[in-house]
C-alpha cells in the first residue's frame, strides 16, 4: 500500500460509490470493505479500487484493513433498526472501534459522515441522537485529525429519496404523505463527495464540523409534488396531520423493511436545514434539485431504471448471501 491509500467504510452504498469514483480520479487507491464483494462488481471494475470481503464490526479486521492507510472515511449508517440496539452498534460502537483501529494502525486522519441535526442529547430521534454520540466521540479522539460532515437529504441518480417516492407514485393511485410540512435542503451526492475529497489534505478542516445543505429548502410535500409532476402520473397526494403521521410511522415501523417508522417521524420534526452558508473554502457551488432530478426521474427514465432494478434483483438472487 502507498501513502495515498484510503479505506472507505460504507463505500458500497449510494454515497460511497460516488465518493470512491471521485477519490480514484483524484489519484487515490481505495479499499472498500463489504459483506459480499460479489454484489458490488460496479466498484470492482474501477481502477485502483479493492473491494474486500470483511466484517467491519470485528476489531482485528479493522486493525488489518487500516494498516498503511493515509486516511479512513466512515460513511456507515442505518436509517432504521431491525432490532433494538442497532443504532448504537452502527453509529456509536463502530465509531469507537474505528478510532481505536486508526490508533493501532498509525492512521491520523478520519473523515466521519453523520447527519444534519445530529445531537447526542437534543436530537429528536434515536437516529439523530446516536449519530450525534458517534460524532462527539470522533471529534474528541486524541491523536486523530477528524472532520465531520453533516448532510441534509442526499439526492442523485441512485438515491433512496426521489426514487422511492417516484416508485410509490407510479404504483399507488393515492399516496398518504406523513410529515408534509417537514423542511429540508437536499444536497447532491456529487457535492458531498467533492467536499470530502477536498477536505482530506486540508489541515484547516481538522476538528471541524460542516453542515452540507443544498442551495434551496423545500417542504417534503413540495418535493413529493415535484416528483409527481416528473413521473407524469399526477397521483393524488394526501398530506397527513401530525397525529396521523405519527400513527403511520408506528404501523409501518412494524413491517419487515420499514418504509417509514416512528423514529423517522421523530427525525422529521426537526427541519433538515442549516443556518450556516455552504462552506466556501471548498470552492463548490451546490447544484439544485431542478438541475439534476429530471434527468433520472420521469416516465421514460423510470421505466428504464426499473428494468435495471429488476435485472439487478435477479442477479443478486443468484449470488450467495
Amino acid at each position: 500500500m502507498t501513502a495515498k491509500t484510503i479505506c472507505v467504510l460504507g463505500g458500497t452504498g449510494f454515497v460511497g460509490h460516488q465518493l470512491i469514483s471521485q477519490l480514484t480520479r483524484a489519484g487515490y487507491y481505495v479499499i472498500a470493505p463489504s459483506r459480499n464483494r460479489e454484489r458490488h462488481r460496479s466498484l470492482q471494475v474501477l481502477p485502483k479500487v479493492d473491494v474486500i470481503d470483511a466484517d467491519i464490526h470485528d476489531e482485528e479486521t479493522l486493525n488489518a484493513l487500516f494498516v498503511g492507510c493515509h486516511a479512513v472515511i466512515n460513511l456507515t449508517a442505518i436509517l432504521n433498526e431491525n432490532k433494538r440496539g442497532e443504532f448504537k452498534r452502527v453509529h456509536v460502537e463502530l465509531v469507537e472501534k474505528v478510532i481505536n483501529a486508526c490508533k493501532n494502525a498509525g492512521v491520523t486522519r478520519l473523515l466521519q459522515m453523520t447527519a444534519i441535526n445530529a445531537d447526542a442529547t437534543k436530537g429528536s430521534s434515536q437516529y439523530l441522537r446516536s449519530k450525534g454520540e458517534g460524532e462527539a466521540l470522533a471529534l474528541a479522539a486524541d491523536d486523530l485529525n477528524v472532520t465531520v460532515f453533516r448532510p441534509s437529504v442526499i439526492f442523485g441518480k441512485d438515491d433512496s429519496f426521489f426514487n422511492k417516492f417516484a416508485e410509490l407514485l407510479l404504483n399507488l393511485p393515492i399516496l398518504p404523505l406523513a410529515c408534509p410540512g417537514s423542511r429540508m435542503a437536499p444536497i447532491h451526492v456529487g457535492d458531498v463527495a467533492a467536499v470530502m475529497v477536498k477536505a482530506l489534505n486540508d489541515k484547516t478542516t481538522f476538528g471541524q464540523r460542516y453542515d452540507l445543505c443544498g442551495p434551496k429548502s423545500y417542504t417534503l410535500e413540495e418535493l413529493v409534488n415535484y416528483t409527481n409532476q416528473l413521473t407524469g402520473k399526477k397521483r393524488t397526494i394526501i398530506p397527513l396531520g401530525d397525529g396521523m403521521s405519527a400513527m403511520l410511522g408506528r404501523i409501518m415501523g412494524m413491517m419487515p423493511f420499514k418504509p417509514f417508522s416512528y423514529d423517522n417521524y421523530l427525525s422529521l420534526q426537526t427541519p433538515a436545514v442549516s443556518d450556516k452558508p455552504f462552506p466556501s473554502q471548498f470552492g463548490i457551488t451546490p447544484i439544485t434539485v431542478e438541475n439534476i432530478v429530471p434527468k433520472y426521474i420521469g416516465a421514460a427514465n423510470m421505466r428504464g431504471r426499473y428494468d435495471d432494478i429488476r435485472q439487478k434483483a435477479a442477479r443478486d438472487k443468484n449470488q450467495p448471501a
